[in-house]
């Protein structure tokens, strides 16, 4: 569940800064627009070396490009937003290509620092990786979001509001033409890359979920409201490893869960309530019209603290652009998250359905709970398959891949090798 939302109960500025900051979010919100909003995501990407804005200008020397496009799908104006990293020399023995799916309300460029790793893996293996915006949310299409299923119809709901977005998935898997996925998806991103292994079982070859959303049969966090409120003061430090996941690792991250909810203020929970009434924080964001802008940047500043300032600046665009856009993609929390911020339909009750390999990583301050991982992990052993794993990264919480990218790229290409055969 990954949020591009901003604390929008922290105070006002003083009177001194609000002329500055007025007229800071006044410009920036006129510049919002697809056009801004490709150039704002190409900023971040370019840090790439091998990315390229023209597909038809690959210098083959290399041993992997990277390109943005939009793939469409069997929908007319419905596509996805597609960042395609891809060997020069491509084989056909090589590895399943990986695709990054990101969480909720964010975009594929919240991945900018994991890119370049895993392109040296597609490089050396002679394999691809994709990383994708969901229907509904960062570059893609923005179509209108409805569930016809009954309040009181709760598999019905929950089982359209899945289909949105990985049936969408599917039909992009098609369009680019891939047999298999390895799906590395973060937060809500990995609740559906479960539903889509779930749904097409064939296509998936393995399961990589960072800090999974709805896997618990209890609440996902102790503190849903920190998907809105959440800061760096503990987190984003860098450095140290993944390790497995062990009791007394397991102790430390429930006991520091468990502080902060007794640290939870009413601001917080009155967030709280109004998540679990079904509102959307980008709403209220666009609602607040020209201080939208002002309130993203101080949420990016606060919660993304590890990144260099030209990094945040960047950040701060992209995030700004991808949350301003059309509402659509973002309804979908009330139908998979119940009050108490935790899933309707737990993936811990369907996961041993599937027989291939599944990781699980949770930061050392995460705040979604890893009980439901080691759970999962024993489920899917009780029905043989012991292919089932769990990992911690140090120094890192909720966004794992940006707080310690050092350990994670690590773990992740240690992963993906075990798939190639």
């Amino acid at each position: 569940m990954t949020t591009v939302a901003t604390n929008l109960l922290q105070p006002l500025p003083p009177a001194r800064e609000i002329p500055s900051a007025f007229a800071a979010s006044l410009r920036s919100w006129w510049s919002v627009g697809e056009k801004q909003s490709a150039i704002s995501e190409e900023r971040l990407l370019r840090r790439l070396p091998f990315f390229t804005k023209y597909r038809d200008t690959i210098n083959v020397d290399d041993p992997v490009v990277a390109y943005s496009t939009r793939v469409d799908l069997d929908t007319p104006k419905y596509y996805l937003n597609t960042l395609s990293i891809t060997s020069t020399n491509p084989s056909r023995k090589a590895p399943p290509p990986a695709v990054l799916l990101h969480g909720y309300g964010a975009g594929l460029g919240f991945f900018f620092r994991n890119f370049h790793s895993l392109g040296q893996w597609a490089g050396q293996h002679r394999s691809a990786v994709y990383a994708v915006d969901w229907l509904g949310m960062g570059r893609s299409a923005r179509p209108s979001f409805s569930v016809k299923a009954k309040r009181d119809d709760i598999p019905g709901r929950v089982l359209e509001a899945e289909s949105f977005f990985i049936d969408s998935l599917e039909q992009w898997r098609a369009k680019v033409g891939l047999e298999k996925m390895t799906l590395i998806g973060h937060s809500l991103g990995a609740y559906f890359s479960v539903a889509y292994a779930l749904k097409y079982p064939s296509r998936v070859s393995k399961l990589i979920l960072l800090s999974p959303a709805g896997v618990p049969r209890g609440p996902n966090t102790t503190v849903p409201s920190r998907e809105l409120t959440d800061s760096s003061e503990t987190q984003s430090l860098g450095g140290g490893t993944a390790e497995p996941a062990s009791p007394n690792r397991l102790s430390r991250i429930r006991s520091h869960q468990e502080t902060a909810k007794r640290q939870e203020s009413r601001a917080r929970r009155l967030f709280t309530y109004l998540w679990e009434e079904g509102w959307s924080p980008f709403q209220v964001v666009r609602a607040s019209v020209f201080w939208g802008p002002w309130l993203i940047g101080k949420y990016s500043s606060r919660r993304f603290h590890s990144l260099t300032g030209e990094e945040t600046r960047d950040m701060h665009e992209y995030i700004m652009n991808i949350t301003l856009a059309k509402g659509s993609g973002e309804y979908c929390i009330s139908h998979i998250l119940a009050p108490g911020a935790h899933a309707r339909m737990p993936l811990v009750n369907r996961i041993s359905a599937l027989k291939i390999p599944i990781t699980f990583v949770y930061g050392e301050f995460d705040w979604m709970d890893p009980q439901g991982g080691i759970d999962s992990v024993e489920q899917l052993r009780q029905t043989g398959n012991g292919q089932g794993r769990m990992y911690i990264i140090n120094n890192a919480g909720h966004h794992v891949y940006l707080d310690n990218p050092e350990a994670i790229n690590k773990l992740l290409v240690k992963e993906l090798n075990k798939t190639v055969t």
